[in-house]
């Protein structure tokens, strides 16, 4: 498999204070990990593109995109809600986080890669049409299925899910689509308290209980997530892949190994072989310990690449 490693430097420029999780260490702790076991040097690295205007303004209208850049500080830190803070570059590296996706879809429809992987932040999956939370201001993951549908005509895109918290804003930009199917697993009850329930006929929720762990996850993916992939046959596969429900995470109480990371995203790399002719984009989402954050995307990324699952400590 050719996989794609898609960032930007800018990413590393937002911040929301020195105690906040969501932090450019997260960043850092991946290439070094990454590094350090050799996986890096296996991928096709690139820096990823600012996205433009018009593709933000697919999922996002623009008098929220004006309010964003309006909130935006010269100096300092300024908040948003009680989580989501923006300092003077937030928007540059959420333009580059979603750009990333972006350049990723095009990437896997142009063949230059079987799959690629968006280690970027701010990550996207809370951001909803109208209201950055959870850390969130664009939402990468619907800007680039937004994109892949406008510029190669995808018609049947699934977004796969797997953060410890739902992704309440992928649901409010594409609930009732017939073009789109998202499988979310998450925590239950749990942040972000909305969309939690079943409404919409291509959301397939995934509510977990505190302590499940990795052989009831995937027992749960396999009953919930296989038939709707199946019934769909998707010509693209996206994955919004969230490391929080380590079970060495302090965000979440979901008991997940590194070895789960990598079976689920073979899960998805079958399902791309079947019907998206190995289509996949995966985006960062969560994962705040920095070693199980890395160990978890090195996982991610070993499954990408088509090589064996070993644990290294």
């Amino acid at each position: 498999m050719i996989t794609a490693y898609l960032t930007h430097p800018y990413c590393s420029l937002h911040h929301m204070g020195p105690e906040h999780p969501e932090s450019p260490q997260r960043l850092e702790a991946i290439r070094a990990r990454l590094s350090l076991v050799g996986l890096l040097q296996q991928t096709m690295q690139a820096d990823a593109k600012a996205a433009c205007e018009e593709s933000l303004a697919r999922v996002h209208p623009l008098r929220h995109l004006r309010s964003l850049e309006k909130c935006l500080p010269t100096e300092g830190i300024v908040t948003l809600d009680s989580d989501t803070m923006m300092n003077p570059d937030s928007l540059q590296a959420a333009r580059v986080a979603a750009g990333a996706v972006i350049r990723g879809v095009d990437q896997v429809f142009k063949r230059q890669a079987d799959n690629v992987f968006c280690a970027v932040r701010p990550p996207g999956h809370h951001a909803e049409a109208s209201e950055a939370m959870g850390f969130c201001f664009y939402n990468n993951i619907a800007v680039g299925a937004a994109h892949a549908r406008a510029k190669y005509g995808a018609k049947r895109i699934a977004i796969l899910d797997f953060d410890v918290h739902q992704c309440n804003g992928t649901i409010d930009i594409f609930k009732n689509d017939p073009e789109i199917l998202i499988c979310t697993s998450f925590q239950y009850p749990f942040y972000p308290w909305r969309y939690l329930r079943s409404e919409w006929q291509n959301v397939v929720n995934t509510p977990l209980e505190v302590g499940t762990n990795g052989p009831e996850f995937r027992r749960i993916i396999e009953n919930h997530w296989l038939p709707a992939l199946h019934a769909f046959k998707p010509d693209l596969v996206m994955l919004s892949a969230g490391f929080d429900a380590h079970r060495d995470d302090p965000m979440g109480d979901i008991c997940l190994e590194d070895e789960d990371f990598y079976w689920i995203t073979h899960l998805a790399m079958e399902i791309a072989t079947l019907y998206a002719d190995n289509r996949i984009v995966s985006v960062l989402e969560g994962g705040y310990n920095p070693k199980s954050l890395a160990s978890g995307v090195e996982a991610h990324l070993k499954a990408l690449l088509g090589l064996p699952f070993t644990e290294v400590p």
